[in-house]
């Protein structure tokens, strides 16, 4: 169990002596001995965190509460004690329960405060809204509790209770109450009586743009489109331009027509073409519509005008580096680094890609070289070892994948996987089995490493472990429609036992009745069955939607059987022009032509 943060217990000592300095004044130091502040309760569970510039503005913004005159007495102290030592060990529960009495017992609202954060922790929705009526009464000027006070009773599903708390901290900002609303009513169920409520409310500030806001958000949660863009129209007179008023109404049109999505930003992007936050939506709606010409160059309108913006830059650099322009792609991903980025890594690894797509093997090193976390680590590390391989320096990219560590077992297991790939792709069939084999020692059931060691055995004629192992991926995978298909092509190709393949296949045809590999098994199992037209269909269906090499032996050799040698031969013929190296056609090549 998780522990609380709390602050130590020098500290939690000095606050119950603040609660005692209420009723005892000490002497007062001179000015020149330059006294500590009173102990204050922690704002928050992440009690040890430094406390922010914006943290301390709050402070300002918010008169601090009048304490009660609360003695110190044993049972207090005792209370308190009790809470923080629970909340150490974890046992948040009784860390909750304690401090709640001891809110109660002092109607502190800086402990109430603290009672209500530990009861949100501890998951007691019960002790939590208790502490937070307690923190909200103790401190009636705070903005912050009424707004607390408000998000639980909603949580809760108690709406009437909450209109009247949510009416106090309308009334003094309406603005910024309206806008985060929507985020307040999420947890609410019944969406009508949500709608209903922000429409009570918006009723009483019929000129604010942001209570018009509101209400499309909730009648839009409630299904009512129309009614939502209705909403957003009247925004919009009041504050015409407004970009978040824009933005939702793109968000609306997009679940039910991309098309009005991307007309409607369009349109209001050229009356206002100042809207930067709705041109980056544009940008975005426009890559997701596959429109990478006019999306690039939306990002490079915002690049020119936001040019220390590396999100923007970054943008730019990738779909220039999607539409097959290397150069640009690297000129913006370097814009973009130079901009003092979060994310780094991403930019090194694809600045990395650039630079091979533009022969630059030192250099796509170097980038790859200086992804150091995240997840590009294992793929920046993959390409470092096949350019190091394509140097002829096998054994400095196996060390470099040894000695990398990923920061979690999924990149473990992809480094196992990575560093069988090299050894298979280096013909060291072996090797490439041994590594799996030490990968499944610490990830037994890693349904990707047995996958792998499964197609390695294979090459070994280790079928018994090929078995085992499919076998394997199917119990932990049931829905795996590869693991069904490797397994029942291995029996079909390999074994006499053509009827169980043919089982396994239509289980994997069933899951995935558009794959083509799947396709392409089936007809060979077909073949190998004597069934020879059902082949032919399904590989003549498996070869229109992927024209691999091996589906094309294996339709060449099914037409082959069938007395139509021509066909076979020109099918043959046309797939080693693109893929003269593939085993499998050479080999029945070999084996029907000799």
């Amino acid at each position: 169990m998780a522990n609380l943060k709390y602050l130590p217990l020098c500290v939690a000592l000095a606050l119950t002596s603040a609660c005692a300095q209420q009723t005892v004044h000490p002497p007062q130091p001179a000015a020149a001995e330059n006294p500590a502040p009173h102990a204050q309760v922690p704002q928050s569970a992440d009690a040890d965190a430094p406390q922010s510039a914006d943290a301390d503005v709050e402070k300002l913004a918010e008169p601090a509460p009048s304490l009660p005159a609360q003695p110190l007495t044993p049972d207090i102290l005792f209370k308190f004690l009790v809470a923080e030592v629970a909340g150490q060990r974890g046992a948040a529960g009784i860390a909750s329960a304690a401090y709640l009495d001891l809110a109660q017992a002092t109607r502190d609202p800086r402990i109430a405060r603290r009672a209500a954060e530990v009861a949100v922790f501890a998951r007691d929705r019960a002790a939590a809204l208790e502490a937070t009526r307690l923190w909200s009464a103790a401190d009636p000027a705070s903005e912050r509790a009424r707004q607390a006070l408000a998000a639980m009773l909603l949580n809760e599903g108690r709406l009437d209770e909450a209109e009247p708390v949510l009416r106090e901290v309308l009334a003094k900002d309406p603005a910024a109450g309206f806008m985060h609303l929507s985020a307040l009513l999420g947890k609410v169920r019944d969406v009508s009586a949500a709608r209903a409520l922000v429409e009570r409310l918006a009723a009483a500030h019929p000129q604010v743009a942001e209570a018009r806001y509101a209400v499309a958000q909730a009648v839009a949660g409630a299904g009512d489109t129309p009614a939502a863009l209705a909403a957003l129209e009247r925004a919009n007179r009041l504050r015409p331009g407004w970009e978040p008023g824009a933005l939702l109404r793109a968000q609306i049109l997009a679940k039910t027509s991309p098309a009005d999505t991307l007309a409607f930003m369009r349109d209001f992007l050229a009356a206002h073409p100042e809207a930067r936050d709705v041109r980056l939506a544009y940008a975005r709606a426009l890559v997701n519509a596959n429109q990478f010409a006019e999306g690039r160059a939306q990002f490079e309108r915002l690049a020119g005008e936001l040019p220390r913006n590396a999100e923007v830059s970054f943008a730019a650099g990738l779909l220039a580096l999607q539409m097959g322009e290397p150069v640009a792609a690297r000129d913006w991903l370097n814009r973009a680094l130079d901009a003092d980025p979060r994310d780094r890594d991403t930019l090194h690894y694809y600045l990395g890609q650039a630079a091979e797509q533009l022969k630059q093997s030192d250099a796509a090193a170097t980038h790859y070289a200086e992804v150091e976390a995240g997840n590009y680590l294992v793929p920046a590390r993959a390409r470092q070892a096949a350019l190091l391989a394509a140097a002829g320096r096998r054994d400095e990219a196996r060390a470099l994948l040894a000695a990398t560590q990923g920061a979690n077992d999924a990149q473990n297991v992809r480094l196992v996987q990575v560093q069988a790939e090299l050894l298979r792709d280096g013909k060291e069939r072996q090797a490439a089995f041994d590594v799996l084999s030490e990968g499944l020692k610490r990830y037994p059931d890693s349904p990707e490493l047995l996958y792998d060691r499964a197609m390695a055995a294979e090459k070994l004629d280790r079928l018994d472990v090929l078995e085992a192992d499919l076998r394997r991926v199917i119990a932990l995978r049931p829905d795996d429609a590869h693991a069904y298909n490797a397994l029942g092509y291995t029996l079909a190709d390999r074994t006499t036992r053509l009827a169980e393949a043919i089982e396994l296949l239509e289980r994997a045809l069933k899951l995935a009745p558009d794959d083509a590999f799947i396709l392409d098994s089936v007809g060979w199992a077909q073949y190998r069955a004597g069934n020879l037209a059902r082949a032919q269909e399904f590989l003549e269906r498996a070869y229109q939607a992927r024209p691999d090499p091996e589906i094309a032996a294996h339709l060449g050799e099914v037409l082959w059987a069938r007395g139509r040698q021509d066909e076979a031969g020109t099918l043959w013929q046309t797939s080693l022009q693109s893929h003269p190296q593939n085993e499998v056609l050479l080999e029945t090549l070999r084996r029907l032509k000799p």
